[in-house]
């Protein structure tokens, strides 16, 4: 977590964040849903998530696409953000679903979203995901590593099917991200190496008779702030196109894969328009189906997570402890990332601001939301809202130091309801179960 000194101010949140105002009388507002009563109601820590905003992205995403031309498959990457409700959105806009687990390929079929809108990622795949996915009838499996593929195709064969993949290609590209969330490069575990498709590609459309092969897939990272890293891959995939095309060799399917990033911070994030106007430009005009996954731009900014200051503490710094912890939103305490922190009750024009660290409750020294962060004085009992939870927030959480896991809210329309109910200590520790024959005390 970087110095305060290049934090955008109160006012500046606000304005990179249009689904959020605040009202005189009710306080932090999103898309038109007061913040605080449904903290006061619900309890915290609670995630709430809006509908309204997560459609309004997938439109704006799909608009974007239209704009220069491409049609283009959608599908969203449930790792980022798994509940129904939200695939279920998703769903209704046109989307389908990048899975990376038997259990969200199964979260997304449930959701409503057609098999044959689905993709299967990532590379420990077990032969038991494989199966049911090849039974399913899923659109596609990208391919991560040989001997995956020779395991598909066995599997295929076995089952008298036929399954459509592609080969997900490891570019060797910097992503210009965290570096534990790029996955384009030689050295990370992703994908099959670039100079091995050909060969590999030739020899699979020839003699496996398990799958059909039709394409390439290329995902370089997450949370991608920059233009070149996108077109530096997406040239790569274009020349390896044309080199199996040379040697009379089947392409019809491009996943572009995911990635685009958002300004957590104020940064300059490219938007959607950008992406595809790389996508047209080195891709385009090869006459092939694309595809894209994206999952934070879509998600992020639909969530927050809402928290009440336990206590302020005076020590060598100014410590607000909240009850929500690095068990419920771990990114910051996992990569350093920065979430902006807006109180529920807008502070006086004429409050003057301090340097504080928010941290959790969590016993451990990384559960830190903010370092030196200037906020408006904060006292027991105020609410907060995280922003741009909506992505890797839920999806992540834990019960660590047996926290139950949060209510979760959606909200639409004037609407809300409760779409994960809070988990009790009761029901967390109705998970154990103690041997029989183990004597208690």
């Amino acid at each position: 977590m970087t110095s305060a000194a290049s934090d955008p101010t109160f006012h500046r949140l606000l304005a990179t964040h249009p689904n959020l105002h605040y009202d005189n009388k009710q306080g932090l507002m999103m898309d038109g849903t007061a913040l605080a009563p449904l903290a006061e109601h619900y309890g915290t820590p609670s995630w709430v998530i809006s509908a309204d905003t997560l459609r309004q992205r997938a439109h704006n995403m799909q608009a974007a696409f239209k704009e220069r031309g491409l049609s283009m498959g959608y599908h969203f990457a449930v790792k980022a953000q798994d509940h129904q409700a939200c695939l279920s959105v998703l769903a209704q806009c046109g989307f389908g679903a990048d899975v990376v687990s038997g259990g969200e390929l199964k979260r997304a079929l449930t959701a409503g979203m057609k098999a044959r809108h689905i993709v299967f990622s990532g590379i420990g795949k077990t032969d038991d995901e494989l199966t049911y996915a090849i039974q399913q009838n899923i659109g596609q499996i990208n391919i991560e590593s040989i001997e995956e593929l020779t395991r598909i195709n066995h599997l295929a064969e076995t089952l008298q099917q036929r399954v459509r993949v592609a080969f997900r290609v490891n570019p060797d590209i910097d992503a210009q991200t965290h570096s534990k969330i790029t996955t384009g490069r030689a050295e990370d575990k992703f994908g099959i190496a670039y100079n091995l498709i050909p060969a590999l590609y030739r020899r699979t459309q020839q003699e496996m008779k398990g799958v059909e092969l039709v394409g390439l897939a290329v995902h370089l990272g997450s949370q991608m702030l920059a233009e070149a890293p996108f077109r530096k891959g997406y040239e790569r995939i274009a020349e390896l196109v044309k080199t199996l095309r040379a040697d009379g060799l089947s392409v019809t399917d491009i996943d572009c894969g995911g990635g685009l990033g958002i300004a957590y911070r104020g940064e300059d994030a490219p938007p959607p328009a950008l992406w595809a106007k790389v996508i047209a430009e080195t891709l385009g005009g090869l006459d092939v189906h694309l595809h894209i996954e994206p999952g934070r731009w879509l998600a992020a900014p639909a969530g927050v997570l809402l928290a009440r200051v336990i206590n302020v503490k005076e020590a060598a710094r100014r410590f607000v402890i909240i009850d929500a912890g690095m068990n419920d939103l771990v990114r910051p305490a996992m990569y350093d990332s920065w979430h902006g922190i807006l109180p529920l009750h807008a502070p006086p024009t004429d409050t003057l601001e301090e340097r504080v660290d928010v941290v959790g409750p969590i016993c451990e020294s990384s559960d830190i939301f903010a370092r030196q962060r200037t906020l408006p004085p904060l006292k027991k009992g105020d609410l907060i809202a995280l922003l741009d939870a909506g992505a890797y927030g839920t999806v992540m959480s834990s019960t660590y130091n047996s926290r139950p896991f949060a209510a979760q809210i959606m909200i639409s329309n004037g609407q809300e309801a409760v779409i994960r109910k809070r988990q009790t200590l009761d029901e967390l520790l109705a998970q154990d179960v103690v041997p029989s024959w183990l004597a208690r005390p």
